[in-house]
């Protein structure tokens, strides 16, 4: 099992830039896959990016271009750098986590085992 916890959520104005944090704990192994996933009032949850290791990185369309996922494998954290935020980015944005065996899409909320509590984006016009 993993622990997650998400911080450096905030209130910013479009155009403007917020690095996510998620700090892990447990069993965290070079493979382990984490996600970024939100959602926003009345929608479902969907991912928004995922790493596995280093190098296997998903991105949805939806922020393609504009978001950045990364790894500090020494300190068991993992990031998400967002620029250009829109109004439409704003969700609570969690991180999650799967150990192996590893299966199905990493933007998938269903693909992760572990959750963190969330850390809210508002993105204002």
């Amino acid at each position: 099992q993993v622990q997650l916890v998400e911080s450096g959520g905030g209130s910013v104005q479009s155009g403007g830039s917020l690095t996510l944090s998620c700090a892990t704990s447990g069993s965290t192994p070079s493979q382990l896959r984490v996600g970024w996933l939100r959602q926003a009032p009345g929608k479902e949850r969907e991912g928004v990016a995922g790493i596995t290791g280093n190098t296997i990185i998903s991105y949805a369309d939806a922020v393609k271009g504009r978001f950045i996922i990364s790894r500090d494998s020494a300190k068991n954290t993992v990031f998400l750098q967002m620029n250009n935020l829109k109004v439409e980015d704003t969700a609570m944005y969690y991180c999650a986590a799967r150990n192996s065996p590893l299966y199905g899409s990493q933007l998938s909320p269903t693909a992760y085992d572990d959750w963190g509590r969330g850390t809210q984006v508002t993105v204002s016009s």
